[in-house]
């Protein structure tokens, strides 16, 4: 909702909003745009002479003063996946990125793969992708990048957001079951990506990974756009990216060997058509290669040939809160994940641990703030999901609906309280020969912790008698 407010700004309206707990980057971000924020709903969250509200989903439901001070004032109203498809998306080459895990990574790398070509892509990203600073900008006709959610509109439309876009480019890139607050079933969740599928026109593309099989099933219940199907990485040995006889829908063909990949998949050769194109970037984990390839086909369907989206992803910096490092010492370095699924937790921490040296030790800090993760569907899958890890630290979230003491074992401790967790990660930090690596994971604010775990480490380098080389970022 924060980029939906600077879209609409930077399209001429005067903005202004109301949320709770905002915090950065977004909060940053919107007032740098100039966009006033105000904390909490009541019925002057809507200034008078308003003449259009655009409603999130979160928190805005019957019953709340805001939405019953427009009800009853009829003042008009949209939700902000709507705006965006009537106002802003309707002649726009959309470039729509779903799935379960990966959106905001793979749209970030496709819109600067566009930017990197000349195109001046708009784009509308749940994050912010480190080449750009920026989460959202119209730029030039006719490209448009979006993170496509599956996650329900608002409470009058309880459809997914992603029915509105209508994309020209459809990158699926997994699909398993989250959001367990509105959706009863996989099943459920497959119904509304097969709803996606219908509204990519005939001469659009899905592009999606060959073995995943509730993609598969989505794409067999009926598919009338071509397709283009891609390998999953499962190791450091190479894979073959294909499209063809073997895809369950019509596709073009289209070959990519993947050679050369490094341990931590920091490194690695695609070869198309007997030319060789060298990734070596920033960026680490098999699923970040998942993804370079899914924003590769994405963009050379909006005609950015294979080598100069090879060369741009060189120079593609990530994304904030993914794997971003927040403070760094000589012996201490911090990381801001936005992890908050068993498969997206495992995914990250096994891709660093790849990149570490022998003898460093690495520490995950886990709050479970989404509701899939408050309601325990994934509970069991927790121990198995932090294995790369040598120490995890739960740190509990408000409205927990499980015990999180069955996460307790010998490389694993809850706390209640954030202060809890950085007394525990003093006594760790003196434990490893090498450099103490800690993970901070959660899709909520973690209590702050991003905040006063780089400035407690800071201060206690100080009290050391040497410094941090580098403050908190």
């Amino acid at each position: 909702m924060g980029s939906i407010a600077i879209l609409a700004k930077e399209s001429g309206a005067e903005v202004s909003g109301s949320d709770e707990n905002v915090y950065p980057p977004m909060s940053d971000l919107l007032a740098a745009s100039g966009i006033t924020v105000s904390e909490g709903y009541s019925h002057a969250s809507i200034p008078r002479a308003t003449d259009l509200v655009i409603l999130g989903n979160a928190g805005l439901r019957r019953g709340n003063p805001a939405v019953e001070h427009l009800l009853h004032h009829n003042i008009p109203f949209l939700s902000g996946a709507e705006w965006l498809g009537t106002h802003l998306l309707r002649e726009r080459w959309v470039i729509a990125v779903a799935g379960t895990h990966g959106k905001t990574t793979t749209a970030s790398m496709i819109a600067w793969i566009l930017e990197y070509a000349g195109m001046d892509p708009g784009f509308l990203i749940g994050g912010v992708p480190l080449n750009f600073e920026i989460s959202s900008r119209n730029g030039a006709h006719p490209f448009f990048v979006i993170e496509a959610d599956e996650y329900d509109t608002s409470f009058f439309d309880r459809r997914s957001k992603f029915l509105h876009y209508f994309p020209q480019t459809l990158v699926m890139n997994n699909l398993e079951f989250d959001h367990a607050d509105i959706f009863d079933s996989l099943e459920d969740i497959k119904r509304q990506f097969h709803q996606l599928v219908r509204t990519v026109p005939e001469q659009g593309l899905i592009i999606h990974p060959i073995d995943d099989d509730n993609l598969t099933d989505v794409l067999a219940r009926g598919c009338w756009s071509q397709t283009q199907a891609f390998c999953q990485i499962r190791g450091p040995e190479h894979r073959i990216t294909r499209t063809g006889a073997d895809v369950p829908v019509s596709s073009s063909r289209i070959e990519i060997e993947i050679t050369s990949v490094a341990e931590d998949y920091s490194h690695f050769t695609l070869v198309n058509n007997d030319r060789a194109f060298e990734i070596n970037w920033s960026l680490s984990g098999r699923h970040n290669l998942h993804n370079a390839l899914s924003a590769l086909l994405a963009a050379r369907h909006a005609g950015v040939p294979l080598d100069t989206g090879c060369s741009a992803l060189n120079e593609f910096e990530g994304v904030k809160r993914r794997m971003e490092v927040i403070y760094e010492s000589d012996d201490i370095v911090v990381y801001d994940d936005f992890a908050h699924h068993p498969t997206a937790i495992f995914s990250d921490l096994d891709g660093l641990r790849r990149q570490l040296h022998t003898g460093d030790f690495l520490v995950a800090v886990i709050e479970p703030a989404s509701h899939t993760m408050k309601s325990g569907i994934h509970q069991h899958e927790l121990t198995d999901a932090t294995e790369a890890a040598d120490f995890t630290l739960w740190l509990e979230a408000q409205g927990i609906k499980w015990d999180m003491q069955t996460l307790i074992g010998s490389r694993s401790q809850t706390h209640a309280t954030p202060e809890d967790v950085i007394t525990h990660l003093d006594t760790l930090i003196k434990v490893p020969k090498g450099r103490c690596h800690i993970v901070l994971m959660s899709n909520g604010s973690i209590q702050n912790l991003r905040d006063t775990l780089p400035s407690h480490l800071a201060s206690r380098h100080r009290e050391n008698g040497w410094s941090p080389t580098s403050q908190p970022l």
